[in-house]
């Protein structure tokens, strides 16, 4: 019998350019044009998981005597290269650049519209 070698998957942290309560843009797959706010991000498996978009439904037993099963719907993770930053003022999805301020400090902006997200 041959032995079976197992590939763990290498969860490397990916650098994200996408924040939780970030303002995004869906921009392929069956969501596509939807915005909504990042709930979480996933920086492991480089994921995120947006209000109100990619929705899976899900049905739960009952847990107790007398209690009925529900359906609970909930956001299931997308892919961040699915995403782009929204700009909720000038309605245009855009590209992240980082930018030094002379103070050192950096931040966030939107290529389209210059507009300073952090």
């Amino acid at each position: 019998m041959a032995t079976a070698t197992i590939k763990a998957k290498t969860s490397e942290r990916i650098k994200m350019r996408i924040r939780k309560g970030d303002t995004v843009q869906v921009i392929a797959g069956k969501d596509k044009g939807k915005t909504g706010e990042v709930l979480r991000t996933l920086p492991n498996d480089n994921r995120v998981i947006v209000q109100g978009v990619n929705m899976r439904t899900r049905h739960e037993k009952p847990t107790q005597e007398g209690e009925s099963g529900r359906i609970v719907t909930e956001e299931a993770s997308l892919h961040a290269s699915n995403v782009m930053l929204y700009s909720t003022s000038k309605k245009v999805a855009s590209r992240v650049e980082i930018v030094v301020e002379k103070d050192g400090s950096k931040k966030r902006r939107l290529k389209k519209t210059g507009e300073l997200l952090d």
